[in-house]
């Protein structure tokens, strides 16, 4: 199996929300982390990023959303445009594991007919819960024709152990992590939003737009606990582990 670190798009948002005491001025660029997963079972994208067309007018594609987070990324850096230099189009896609269903982790699931999309089912529900809206849950882009397959715990997508998904909500009602098992270069966990930033891991203090704080820092201590026995976490918006990562064409096998 390959492990392909694609970017979702770029975003700025106030520092405030990650680090406590910051200026509420202070700015904060943040990538966003999705990952292309080749299984011999089928491709698979966890997370979709942001649509190229918040890229362009993301006032008309997410509203007032927007404002809190605001795109700063070409069209091209999104998970739709970076396919093609994979040898890859959308309906080659089989499955789409979606971490969450905010905007900037689902917005080019619209792209995937084909695949299957799947997410926790506390997830889906938080979509169609009274002000959903009012949480970021924009049903332009998570409601999709083919609706969703959901699970509940821990679920091995292919029963081998290779991608297993593991709940950890405090960002949102379902946020999801994903422990990847590869042969050469070893274990990985995509922790999205339930690990954003390095500093809300390493300190423990979880991000000021958590659903549920006290949840969110229990799923952080979660992940230290997995980091510790030896397993490397792909932050969801680390912008100095971005710049370390091989992504794009390269990949981790």
């Amino acid at each position: 199996m390959r492990m392909h670190i694609l970017s979702g798009g770029r975003l700025r948002m106030r520092r405030s929300i990650y680090h406590p005491g910051a200026p509420r001025e202070e700015m904060i660029e943040l990538p966003v982390s999705c990952a292309l997963l080749r299984h011999p079972q089928g491709n698979v994208l966890f997370d979709t990023g942001c649509s190229p067309d918040a890229a362009t007018d993301a006032e008309a594609r997410w509203g007032g959303v927007a404002r809190a987070m605001t795109p700063i990324f070409q069209p091209e850096q999104s998970v739709l445009h970076q396919l093609p230099r994979l040898g890859l189009a959308p309906d080659d896609i089989d499955l789409v594991i979606c971490s969450h269903l905010h905007p900037d982790h689902c917005g080019c699931n619209e792209h995937f007919r084909r695949a299957t999309l799947t997410c926790h089912a506390a997830e889906l529900a938080a979509t169609k819960a009274e002000g959903a809206v009012g949480q970021g849950f924009l049903p332009r882009e998570w409601d999709q024709p083919q609706g969703y397959t959901t699970f509940d715990g821990q679920h091995d997508v292919f029963g081998d152990g290779r991608i297993v998904l593991i709940p950890m909500p405090g960002h949102t009602p379902g946020t999801t992590a994903a422990l990847v098992a590869l042969e050469k270069a070893g274990r990985f966990l995509l922790a999205s939003d339930a690990a954003p930033l390095d500093a809300n891991l390493t300190e423990g203090h979880a991000p000021r737009n958590s659903w549920d704080a006290g949840k969110a820092a229990a799923a952080l201590a979660e992940i230290r606990r997995i980091r510790a026995g030896g397993t490397t976490v792909i932050l969801g918006h680390d912008d100095a582990q971005w710049r370390s990562l091989r992504t794009g064409e390269a990949f981790y096998e």
